[in-house]
């Protein structure tokens, strides 16, 4: 009789998209899961959120996507448009370009949806989801996580995905680490479908389904089509202006006026749509500072998603970037023999390549978010008039560079050609070969920064 295989027992705190990612993929490497959240029931808070290719194709090797597909919309192309008159200034293509370039879709989903979704599939992996568990401190070392009512859970990995004002970054830092405030909030408003109907100018917005932004002084809007199960479709729109909300106040109901009023000068199609709003609420848009690291010298505990790399959402990739940490650590821990315990230096080492491949990617994308924010923004002038003739000048031949990110051809494929599956052969092959964390052939250029000398050598000392 063969002895049973050898499981982990992983502890992921937060049950977000970023860890309920890491929960599937992880529980499909044949370790077992339990997620700790402190919510008294499960559901995500907002309406629309989009899932570029390289989250979709992660999807895909879940096994989900065609039942996340079943609730999503594919958006045509994205839009950058003149705030003034709705004149367009660039586009890119999304379908069937993304089918065809990346082998996956570029879609839109009510957030509610997508979490669904996860959560399904989580339990049907036989992930244990542990509801109203709040989290106030964890030992390191043991790895043991301590509850505010007074329980303990003990396991062999902790992973903290507990969102921007994630506890476990604060026990990691072993301070205080609220977020840190960008400048900016957003009106989150959506407009059933059915409204817009009756517009003619509108219509386009719901026959032709695309992403579409309008670029303004100190703020930009977007604006999408979703759909809901068994129900109408509905347009999600987030409008990103200067943040006016009173010290300590995050969230808070917004005033109709206040926000039409802000945009009154704005293209005549994107007023008529704020016109058929009922209801709307502000959000600050924060961000946090960069860690050091992501892990605990223990080897034991290690962040993912927004505890860690929390971004502006000007990029559309906060999510995707999250869905891509938790993908890779689940497989990372696959490679894990699961006929004996593993040595002892095995855990902290996968922990150490999770974080040298996955660090330089999610810090560009977060100051690249930020940098977008004063692309998207520029008041009327020399430097907005000059962002508009490049658009329109070389839309049909973008540059490295082009203000238009998803139309320029470098960052394009950097962001939407990611292929974390192969990202972690790759790793996983140089690990084995001694050679890692060393450059690849400038592949992970700050990985030194990120991991360390000391670190390297010691990895390197064991093979």
């Amino acid at each position: 009789m063969s002895p049973p295989e050898f499981q982990l027992h992983i502890a992921i705190v937060g049950a977000g998209l970023g860890g309920l990612a890491a929960a599937i993929s992880i529980a499909q490497s044949g370790h077992r899961v339990t997620i700790l959240e402190q919510a008294p029931e499960l559901g995500e808070v907002g309406a629309g959120i989009q899932i570029p290719p390289n989250s979709s194709r992660i999807l895909k090797r879940l096994g989900i996507l065609s039942k996340v597909e079943a609730l999503s919309v594919r958006p045509h192309e994205f839009v950058l448009r003149s705030y003034r008159d709705g004149k367009v200034l660039s586009t890119q293509p999304l379908l069937p370009y993304c089918e065809e370039r990346y082998g996956a879709p570029y879609l839109h989903i009510h957030r509610a949806d997508y979490h669904r979704v996860l959560v399904n599939e989580a339990r049907r992996l036989g992930v244990a989801i542990q509801l109203n568990a709040k989290v106030t401190g964890i030992d390191f070392e043991k790895p043991e996580i301590k509850l505010a009512d007074g329980s303990t859970l003990a396991a062999d990995l902790v992973i903290g995905a507990d969102g921007l004002k994630s506890v476990c970054r604060e026990q990691l830092l072993g301070k205080k680490d609220p977020p840190k405030l960008t400048g900016d909030l957003a009106y989150r408003v959506t407009i059933p479908a059915s409204a817009m109907l009756q517009h003619p100018s509108l219509l386009p917005l719901i026959e032709n389904p695309a992403v579409n932004f309008w670029l303004g002084p100190s703020s930009h809007c977007v604006g999408y089509l979703l759909k809901r199960e068994g129900g109408e479709g509905i347009y999600n729109m987030v409008l990103a202006c200067p943040d006016n909300l009173p010290e300590l106040v995050n969230t808070a109901k917004a005033d109709l006026q206040e926000m039409r009023d802000f945009f009154s000068g704005w293209d005549e199609n994107l007023r008529l749509l704020l016109g058929l709003v009922d209801d709307t609420s502000k959000w600050r848009l924060m961000n946090s500072e960069e860690l050091a690291s992501w892990a605990h010298p223990s080897g034991k505990f290690v962040l993912l998603g927004d505890a860690c790399h929390a971004t502006l959402p000007y990029l559309a990739s906060g999510a995707a970037m999250a869905v891509e940490d938790g993908y890779l650590l689940g497989r990372l821990l696959s490679k894990i023999p699961r006929s004996a315990p593993p040595p002892a230096f095995l855990l902290p080492d996968i922990l150490t390549i999770y974080e040298t491949v996955r660090k330089p990617r999610t810090t560009r994308v977060v100051k690249q978010s930020s940098h977008y924010q004063q692309i998207f923004h520029m008041h009327d002038g020399p430097l907005q008039r000059e962002r508009d003739r490049q658009l329109l000048r070389y839309q049909q031949e973008p540059y490295a560079g082009y203000p238009n990110k998803w139309r320029d051809p470098v960052f394009r494929e950097w962001l939407w050609g990611y292929d974390a599956e192969q990202e972690v052969e790759t790793a996983w092959a140089v690990y084995r070969s001694g050679r890692f964390p060393l450059t690849m052939g400038g592949r992970w250029e700050s990985e030194r920064e990120v991991v360390g000398s000391a670190v390297g050598s010691m990895i390197m000392s064991r093979l």
